[in-house]
């Protein structure tokens, strides 16, 4: 303290002489060196003064900013649970473009947009008349080919006995022969044809393959149809329950598959995932992921993963977007504050205390945080004792005072 004094001093008499003397563009005379020498004598004093008062705050300040600096904690385990968000789209568990199969104009239409329907239910009629038609002329035609068979297998049965009376030849029975089984073939394909007919006739009723609900619908009555329309009659939506596919990087699905020993364990003891929708609702429903995809997108280097979530109150709809949110539990991890880190050539560090002193030690941080505090994996242990904040304003060897304890 007293050599400082002295340099404040000096330092300060000295730029008094250089002032004084830059007044004077000539030697001094007598009277103004005494006068000089009397301003000196008067001055230190004061000038002193002023420098201890300034040394003494400063040491005061300095000492409160270094006990509000220094906050230390010690390190301990405990449970946390990590939560990540990933952008995901909803579709129902079955979507149906529902198609007619035959041509036609549409006569009936008997549901309404946005209607619950049933499995089976007749949605549409397509002009009917053309193939009722056709199917009687199938009937008509199988009618005929069974008579033209029993006539053929009547010569036939003749044929035999005419032959057994040498009456007639081999060659003959044969050529009837082959004209009964001409009949078999011809009432066969009579059959298929009947059987296309009605088909044809049952397609003219355009029935929901799903139960669901149904989408609007662009098609009005009179409206020509026919099975390579672009746009589908109506859209079913089986949304009781909703799958909802989301993607994760290969980096972590690999981390998942470690953890869990294969993708099977791992969907079923994955924990459940939430459900933010876009309005920022939580959905008061929890899901679970059902299904990981086996390859890895070549553009995106992503894995594609499906979560089940029921839907019974509807409120979710085919087509829409939403967050999960996936937990991660840690149990018993030491978990320290953000604030306790730095990070210096990519790598991350924390203060120990070590015998009242700082000293730097690199920590290996987990990957996910919640924003305010790390898992830190390995570099420090139970019962360190670390500086939880402004680590990034200390160097080595900083002495750390104890905290006062409260009276």
């Amino acid at each position: 303290m007293t050599s400082l004094i002295k340099i404040v001093k000096w330092r300060i008499i000295g730029d008094f002489f250089a002032n004084f003397a830059s007044k004077f563009r000539r030697n001094p005379t007598k009277n103004e060196l005494m006068l000089l020498r009397s301003t000196q004598i008067k001055t230190l004093p004061a000038v002193c003064l002023a420098a201890l008062l300034v040394l003494s705050c400063g040491d005061k300040k300095q000492r409160k900013q270094d006990a509000a600096q220094f906050k230390t904690m010690v390190v301990s385990k405990k449970d946390m649970t990590l939560e990540r968000q990933y952008s995901a789209r909803m579709t129902g568990k079955q979507i149906v473009e529902v198609r007619p199969q035959v041509s036609g104009c549409i006569t009936q239409i008997l549901t309404g947009e946005g209607e619950a329907v049933r499995k089976g239910q007749t949605l549409f009629i397509i002009d009917q008349v053309p193939y009722r038609t056709a199917l009687e002329m199938a009937i008509a035609a199988r009618k005929s080919a069974e008579a033209r068979l029993a006539t053929a297998r009547m010569n036939y049965e003749n044929e035999e006995l005419l032959k057994k009376g040498d009456v007639v030849g081999e060659v003959s029975v044969q050529t009837m022969r082959n004209a009964w089984l001409e009949a078999e073939a011809a009432l066969a394909q009579a059959k298929a044809q009947e059987v296309n007919a009605r088909n044809n006739l049952s397609y003219t009723e355009v029935k929901s393959p799903v139960s669901g609900v149904a989408s609007m619908i662009p098609w009005h009555v009179g409206s020509l149809v026919s099975s390579n329309i672009n746009e589908p009659l109506v859209t079913v939506a089986d949304d009781s329950e909703m799958y909802i596919y989301f993607s994760i990087s290969e980096n972590h699905a690999l981390d998942l598959v470690s953890q869990y020993g294969s993708i099977s364990e791992f969907i079923s003891k994955a924990p459940e995932v939430g459900l933010r929708l876009n309005n920022g609702q939580l959905y008061d429903q929890k899901g679970r992921i059902s299904a990981v995809s086996g390859t890895v997108d070549t553009q995106t280097g992503a894995v594609t993963l499906r979560a089940t979530f029921p839907n019974a109150s509807g409120l979710l709809h085919h087509g829409g977007s939403a967050t999960v949110l996936v937990p991660t539990h840690r149990q018993q991890c030491i978990v320290i504050p953000q604030e306790a880190t730095y990070e210096l050539q990519n790598r991350s560090f924390v203060y120990r205390v070590i015998n009242g002193k700082t000293m730097a030690t690199a920590v290996r941080l987990y990957p996910q945080h919640n924003g305010k505090e790390y898992i830190v994996e390995n570099g420090i242990n139970v019962g360190d004792t670390i500086i939880a904040e402004g680590s990034g304003l200390l160097k080595d060897g900083v002495e750390i005072k104890k905290p006062e304890e409260p009276k």
